[in-house]
């Protein structure tokens, strides 16, 4: 009898922590999800003002039909790259930041060409839509670090223990971080 009542305490104890440790690792994940939300949030609010850009480029200036062809054409698979929150695994975080790499690489190539279109810089549609589009960046910005956070977080319960034994039980599988850019580790070069 001794024994059986051991066992069953045992259990009722694994299982109190069990529980309290499944409901923070499901209100971890559902914060990660919620943050994956406001990361495209803030994307979407990129993609949405680059055919403006575009357009207010093309009737300002006789500009390089190549750059405004690459912006569009990277703003078209940006958009069409989509995750669902319920697997951010560290490969799908990948390719959607490589799509939207390429992107801010495009805009940042239109926005240097810019600089030889003195009329173009000087018109207000096109200087509302540059401050609204840098606005956005530092919104993405905060908007992955807040993600990055929440997953650094998220990964750090599932790993530890004793919750580390609820999340294999449950299937809760480590969520991938936004890196830096490859391109990010050099400095882009200015010339005058």
């Amino acid at each position: 009898m001794k024994k059986l009542f051991s066992a069953v305490l045992l259990i009722m104890v694994a299982m109190s922590f069990s529980s309290c440790s499944y409901n923070g690792i499901v209100q971890m994940d559902e914060d990660t999800k919620a943050k994956w939300g406001t990361v495209q949030s803030q994307y979407q609010r990129r993609a949405d003002l680059i055919p403006n850009l575009v357009a207010t480029v093309k009737g300002v200036a006789n500009f390089e039909k190549g750059t405004l062809t690459a912006v569009t054409e990277a703003r078209a698979k940006a958009t069409s790259v989509q995750i669902d929150p319920s697997k951010l695994t560290p490969e799908n975080v990948q390719k959607y930041q490589q799509a939207q790499g390429e992107l801010s690489t495009a805009l940042g190539r239109l926005l240097s060409v810019t600089e030889a279109y003195p009329t173009l810089r000087a018109n207000d549609n096109f200087t509302a839509l540059q401050g609204q589009l840098e606005g956005t960046e530092n919104r993405i910005s905060v908007a992955r670090m807040d993600f990055n956070n929440s997953v650094q977080a998220y990964n750090s319960k599932i790993r530890s223990f004793p919750a580390n034994l609820t999340a294999k039980m449950f299937g809760f599988q480590p969520k991938g971080y936004f890196q830096a850019e490859a391109n990010a580790q050099s400095a882009p070069k200015v010339q005058f």
